[in-house]
């Protein structure tokens, strides 16, 4: 049974403590509707009934019909004009006839009553077929600062305004020749229209009523059955469940014991911490001794948490607009993509738990969050950056689409999730430069600064190409086997590279003590004994740490330049001690005082470095000595128990013992040769 090593550190575990108080505080203090169906599959629980009345919401097809339905319709607006009634009326109480006694007194009455109704004024805009104008047949009349909309059949134009007065008349002097006292007395000119139209009015009431357009469409009372126990979920059921899932999360609170509900969030938040810090130990348990790195990875989940509390709180569709996809990204800098992966899988829970649509989102995110880190892999500089945020657009908008397929094809005409899907991918590259500053608070190294610093142009290799040129030659083999080596089992192959350039900068203090850097005819070690020739060698790993700390390289590199010798000796000179007769008790000066390596990338370039530097001593580059040669320095570094501490398996060493072969046999492969020509 594999035994179980926890950290015994309790600062470990302070982190998570605050991280597990800040998610119950978080979690939502509200009941959520706790049932899952779709169109078209039967509705597997109890029958649902109404718990309280609620507005059935209409469907997003339903109000782009409605706004395209008030665009196509425009409703006239006209004003009173009061003067014009006063003037009119004025005008025909005026006429008389001996023949009419009290007609002016008759035609005031009957006009009054028309101006009841109103008179439309003839408009150049708008035209005297004012129903032809409104698809409605109505029209707004405003009078005392109140509008009303009135059909346009119950007001008069001045020709049917006309005609109503002198029915009037007639039924009330049946012996009186109308028309021709109306042409007498010029009545037609009298009658004045009261009612003007208004352009402005009309366009901005014809703007409103396109954007109030109500969302709702009737009421379900309490007690109504809205869906039976195997009923099929129709079009229409679906809205009404819509409709009391969105006024149950909004309305409803909770109604069970407050302890009940605290118990639950602590339950969650502590689960969520749980696998946070199972995920950490089954990935990378080393991460909980570099601290900053720890922290760093649970200030990455707060922030994913935090950012969906809030969301959800203030506006759920604002989901799609937030850069999720960023937070593998800010891992991906600083971790390997096993445990980038896996923490923001965790991550995205809260995202599941706080999210009306929980599920859908959290799909999304995560699907568009692994693809996003294998594209930037090769879209990860400059403006290829843009290249990664469309590539995770498209597949934010593929999983999108794929829930609105299943939910109907209508959905899918829902432009402005696509637009905030695509403006919250290109945040991911507006947002990518917090990098700097994090590595800047957490003391990271991220992969930008490994490849800068992998620039051989740089100060401190400049000087070891320079003091040391047999050194720096031997660090550039070194750091193209470990490229090689890294990438076959998936190391991480920036900082192999950084750390193969920098493992022997300590040979700068004294580049002579060491044969690739020896001046013809010069032999340092002539006249030292075998311990001193050895603490000669061993040397360089202090005065490259000291040298590393002198420049301010960081604690990854560093920990290369300490680790790629191990606790292993000096072969040459032990070998030579013992064969002149030394005391093979006395040989703890022959060891180098190291640190045995303890990653993967670790491992990789002490193999590398003593490939290397034994591959210059054959003198035969056959197949069968690259082999082994290879088989016979890795073997002696495991047998010595240098391997003892690292996270590397057998399968792993093996793989990099066939790639440093073939890389060898490639490199010092036999040449043609030219023959001579003859004359």
């Amino acid at each position: 049974m594999e035994k179980i090593y926890f950290p015994k550190r309790f600062r470990v575990y302070i982190p998570l403590i605050c991280l597990f108080v800040l998610l119950v505080f978080l979690m939502p203090r509200a009941s959520k509707f706790h049932y899952d169906y779709r169109k078209g599959s039967p509705w597997m629980y109890e029958t649902l009934i109404a718990q309280f009345d609620f507005p059935v919401l209409k469907t997003d097809q339903q109000l782009q019909q409605e706004k395209e339905t008030a665009g196509s319709s425009v409703t006239p607006y006209f004003r009173t004009d009061q003067t014009a009634r006063t003037r009119s009326i004025a005008a025909v109480s005026s006429v008389d006839s001996p023949a009419c006694p009290g007609l002016g007194v008759l035609l005031s009455s009957a006009l009054s009553d028309v101006y009841g109704k109103g008179i439309l004024a003839p408009s150049a805009t708008l035209g005297d077929d004012v129903a032809s104008r409104s698809a409605s047949g109505l029209i707004y009349v405003q009078k005392d600062r109140r509008a009303t909309k009135v059909p346009v059949t119950e007001v008069y134009t001045p020709e049917t305004a006309l005609l109503k007065i002198a029915a009037d008349v007639a039924s009330a002097y049946p012996a009186c020749n109308v028309d021709s006292l109306f042409k007498a007395t010029g009545i037609a000119a009298m009658i004045i229209p009261d009612l003007v139209y208004d352009q402005q009015t009309t366009d901005l009431v014809h703007e409103e009523s396109m954007d109030f357009i109500s969302p709702t469409m009737g009421v379900v009372k309490t007690g109504q059955v809205i869906v039976s126990n195997g009923e099929i979920v129709t079009a229409e059921i679906e809205q009404l469940l819509d409709s009391y899932k969105a006024e149950y999360d909004a309305s409803v609170g909770y109604n069970g014991s407050e302890a009940l509900l605290w118990l639950g969030n602590i339950l969650i938040a502590f689960f969520m911490v749980l696998v946070l810090f199972l995920a950490i130990y089954y990935c990378n348990y080393a991460i909980f001794e570099q601290y900053n790195k720890y922290l760093y990875l649970l200030m990455i989940f707060i922030l994913a948490s935090v950012a969906s509390s809030l969301v959800a709180r203030t506006d759920p569709s604002l989901f799609y607009l937030m850069p999720f996809t960023l937070i593998s990204l800010y891992m991906l800098a600083f971790f390997s993509k096993r445990v980038v992966f896996s923490v923001y899988f965790i991550s995205l829970l809260p995202m599941l738990v706080f999210a009306p649509n929980g599920m859908e989102l959290f799909v999304m995110y995560l699907v568009a969050g692994a693809v996003g880190m294998l594209v930037f892999g090769f879209f990860n500089r400059g403006w290829l950056q843009f290249v990664t945020a469309l590539i995770v657009f498209a597949v934010m908008t593929l999983v999108w689409g794929a829930f609105r397929l299943i939910e109907g094809p209508g959905g899918l005409s829902d432009y402005h999730t696509v637009i905030d899907m695509l403006l919250g991918s290109l945040m991911s590259v507006a947002g990518y430069p917090l990098i700097f500053l994090f590595e800047k608070i957490f003391k990271l190294v991220s992969t930008t600064k490994l490849v800068e610093l992998s620039d051989t142009s740089n100060k401190l290799l400049r000087e070891l190409a320079d003091k040391a040129p047999g050194t720096f030659q031997h660090s550039l083999q070194v750091m193209n086997l470990a490229d090689a080596a890294a990438r076959s089992i998936g190391a991480n192959v920036p900082l192999i590279r950084a750390g193969a350039l920098y493992h022997d900068i300590g040979k700068i203090a004294n580049p002579q003590c060491f044969t690739e850097n020896e001046n013809p005819g010069v032999r340092y070690h002539e006249g030292l004994t075998p311990k001193e020739s050895a603490q000669e060698i061993i040397r360089h790993v202090s005065d490259g740490m000291a040298m590393a700390e002198k420049h301010g390289l960081p604690q990854e590199l560093k920990d290369f330049i300490i680790t790629h010798h191990g606790t292993s000796n000096t072969g040459y000179f032990y070998t030579k001690y013992l064969n002149d007769g030394g005391d093979p008790e006395d040989v703890a000066d022959f060891y180098y005082n190291g640190v045995k390596p303890a990653t993967k990338e670790q491992v990789i370039l002490m193999i590398c470095d003593a490939v290397e530097a034994a591959s210059r001593s054959l003198k035969d580059y056959s197949a069968e000595n690259i082999s082994r040669l290879v088989d016979r320095i890795i073997d002696g570094k495991s047998s010595s128990g240098q391997f003892t501490e690292a996270d590397i398996s057998l399968r792993e060493i093996n793989n990099v013992k066939e790639v440093l072969k073939s890389y060898l046999q490639q490199m010092y492969h036999s040449r043609v040769a030219y023959p001579k020509r003859r004359r």
